[in-house]
């Protein structure tokens, strides 16, 4: 099949969703099919991959994240576009301008579409001094997605949310980790000792955007906890935002790592001791399945992945939405407890082991084809009739 992938956000930018849609489309290709990725233009030139080819549109930076970018309308552009290499599907994985602008163009050519749930923008505009504008983003959001055949959500808590936002098309495609990469047997001492730090002393690690949405305040007070239990713990910080800056300034007993891709993020999980995770922002949360596949246990608010994949009192701690304080008793008990940190990694680890990347890719494949052949069907129903 030839299939349509469009996403404001793909590497070399790093973040949860590019991640993801990159993964999509490179399974996609490595099982044959031909991938047209439409995408926002770049200050860093793209890199050509097997299978997948690019059409890199106008964009604008996207306002307090530097680094990431927006794609403008242009409707007029892929409607050209695809009449001249038309697609089976199309997946609009963004909600932004270019994604709109695709999700018309779908549809006004008759090709069958879905879309991907990726973010909760309307939870996100009160970090940000918006919070009046949340019902107008709800709204936006919903609009959006009623538009597509299906939108593609990674847990069964989202889609029943989505249906109580009016969005009724939401269909389960789970999130996958490679545990070829993430993987505790990657833990490397070097790396600790230029964290200061030797076998005994628990390593705490945040992965993520650091930005106001992700709860940083609570993150850094569970830490202050961990403290009193281990006076020697180390907090270690991979990635950057527009809280970076802040945070840093604040606390420069924090080790800021930056950001960190590939071989090099797997030896930063598998090199720390826990990791907690306080954000209520998440439609799903990679880092957490990430962390759990390196062998970490994790405390997180049982929202997204944590609520699927984490078991209280087993491979971590899995805090109700909103108890800040459990959530900072959880996080310094475990610290203070060596064997249960190892015990609960282990579990975490050996708990990640059937969400195989290749299973995701051919449920994927399977929606997209039997979209693809229902959109046939029903020309060839008109057709008959004409």
């Amino acid at each position: 099949m030839r299939i349509g992938i469009v996403s404001e956000t793909y590497p070399p930018e790093i973040n949860g969703v590019a991640l993801t849609v990159h993964s999509l489309a490179a399974g996609l290709a490595a099982r044959g099919h031909s991938i047209d990725l439409i995408r926002p233009r770049q200050p860093q030139p793209y890199g050509d991959e097997a299978g997948i080819d690019a059409l890199e549109l106008r964009g604008g930076a996207l306002p307090r994240y530097p680094g990431l970018r927006f794609g403008l309308p242009a409707g007029r552009t892929l409607r050209q576009h695809w009449s001249k290499q038309r697609p089976d599907a199309v997946y609009v994985a963004t909600e932004g301008p270019l994604g709109w602008s695709a999700m018309r163009a779908a549809r006004r050519l008759g090709i069958p579409l879905s879309s991907g749930f990726h973010t909760r923008f309307d939870s996100y505009a009160s970090h940000y001094g918006l919070g009046l504008l949340t019902p107008l983003v709800r709204g936006y959001l919903r609009r959006f997605h009623q538009r597509a055949a299906a939108t593609l959500v990674p847990t069964n808590a989202l889609a029943r949310e989505l249906h109580a936002m009016g969005i009724a098309n939401a269909r389960l495609l789970r999130r996958a980790v490679d545990t070829q990469l993430f993987h505790p047997n990657r833990r490397d001492e070097a790396l600790r000792a230029s964290w200061g730090v030797d076998a005994a002393t628990p390593v705490v690690l945040y992965v993520g955007r650091i930005a106001p949405e992700k709860n940083l305040e609570l993150a850094v007070q569970a830490f202050r906890a961990i403290r009193q239990q281990a006076p020697q713990a180390r907090y270690v910080w991979v990635g950057d935002g527009p809280a970076r800056d802040a945070l840093q300034a604040a606390h420069p007993d924090f080790i800021f790592a930056g950001v960190q891709r590939g071989e090099a993020l797997a030896r930063h999980y598998a090199s720390a001791d826990l990791f907690p995770f306080p954000s209520l922002s998440e439609t799903f949360g990679n880092v957490i399945i990430e962390a759990l596949a390196a062998g970490l246990p994790v405390v997180a608010y049982a929202e997204g992945a944590a609520r699927e994949h984490l078991v209280d009192g087993v491979n971590g701690y899995c805090i109700a939405s909103g108890n800040a304080a459990a959530f900072i008793e959880a996080a310094a008990k475990l610290a203070g407890n060596p064997a249960l940190i190892r015990h609960m990694g282990r579990a975490g680890h050996a708990g990640m082991a059937g969400l195989s990347p290749d299973a995701v890719i051919r449920d994927f494949e399977t929606l997209l084809r039997e979209m693809a052949e229902e959109n046939l069907h029903e020309h060839a129903t008109i057709a008959a009739h004409v």
